[in-house]
């Protein structure tokens, strides 16, 4: 069996974090607000199992001020 070496791009976070407005986030239904929280909490948790370096994002400070953008 012949192993074929996969170029494979490296994930940032700004790939899979979507930053809403107010206006946006107002808009969405509570089911899909909740989507949102469980979607990024996973890939945060995901991105960490991995080893990415939270160093140059304020993720904890996002994660722990709902309150930004409306949230």
């Amino acid at each position: 069996m012949v192993v074929e070496s996969m170029n494979l791009d490296r994930v940032t976070y700004n790939d899979v974090h979507v930053d809403f407005t107010q206006e946006e986030w107002a808009l969405l239904d509570p089911s899909q607000k909740n989507l949102y929280n469980s979607v990024m909490l996973e890939t945060y948790m995901n991105l960490s199992a991995i080893g990415y370096n939270w160093e140059d994002h304020k993720v904890e400070e996002h994660c722990q001020s709902p309150q930004r953008h409306g949230r």
